[in-house]
């Protein structure tokens, strides 16, 4: 796996690209000297969480013919300020659920990626952060 990351102006603006042409812009907020075009660094690793989790639970369910449904999932982060590295403390992914799917099964699904399958939430943790989850089946 290869990502590349090159400046895209003349302030806090990149590009990263990925070995199949996608990319995604990065920038620093207008608070620290960026332009606020593109997610912070650290709104990544939430926004790869929410990722990460969703390809699992995607993929549990469409083993159970649980489909079609819609998925959502809205993380609230609180980071250890004040540090020379402010780390993610908290974060919370609750996770929306629409469609015929059992709530005990999207819950199982959720708990699965949680614990075992998320390699994003598995490293967050192993950085000291407290990852927790909910699930919502409307």
């Amino acid at each position: 796996m290869r990502v590349e990351v090159e400046r895209a102006n003349d302030n806090y603006g990149l590009k990263a690209n990925n070995e199949t042409g996608n990319s995604i812009i990065i920038d620093n907020n207008k608070t620290s000297g960026g332009d606020d075009l593109g997610f912070r660094p650290m709104q990544m690793l939430l926004a790869a969480l929410g990722g990460c989790s969703s390809i699992d639970v995607i993929t549990i369910l469409k083993k159970q013919k649980l489909e079609p449904f819609e998925l959502r999932v809205i993380i609230d982060g609180e980071r250890d300020m004040g540090k020379d590295a402010n780390l993610w403390k908290t974060i919370h992914a609750h996770f929306v659920i629409k469609g015929t799917v059992p709530k005990e099964k999207a819950e199982r699904a959720v708990q699965l990626s949680m614990e075992k399958f998320c390699s994003v939430a598995l490293t967050l943790q192993a950085a000291g952060a407290i990852v927790t989850s909910s699930v919502e089946v409307l």
